[in-house]
């Protein structure tokens, strides 16, 4: 599934894949997250902190009743107020994506899979 549009110059495609590596840039950008996480936790609970080219495997877009999901799999900092970090994300995103893609989404699912301390 990816979105489709059509113009009078030609069809327009984007992938699920774009779209969860343009939502992980803006994540990383807010304030309070340290970086996007793998969805599945190692062993003993411990997240793996993923790289810039690697921020699509943190995020999982899919289709709704009605609109696109977004399901977010973030870090965030030691001594943050866990609530505001997320809430924040949450509005940056739904923002963000929804202006530059010209679609609506119906959930920005966020996941906090740890908590750091920065040096």
């Amino acid at each position: 599934m990816s979105i489709e549009r059509n113009t009078k110059l030609g069809n327009i495609n984007v992938s699920k894949e774009a779209i969860a590596s343009l939502a992980g840039g803006i994540v990383t950008e807010c304030y309070g997250v340290v970086g996007m996480a793998s969805q599945k936790l190692f062993q003993d609970g411990i997240a793996e902190l993923l790289k810039k080219e690697n921020y699509a495997k943190g995020v999982v877009v899919r289709q709704g009743e009605q609109n696109l999901v977004l399901d977010l799999f973030i870090v965030v900092s030691f001594g943050v107020r866990i609530s505001e970090v997320v809430s924040e994300v949450q509005k940056k995103v739904k923002y963000s994506l929804e202006k530059s893609l010209d679609v609506e989404f119906e959930a920005i699912n966020v996941f906090v899979q740890g908590v750091r301390v920065m040096d």
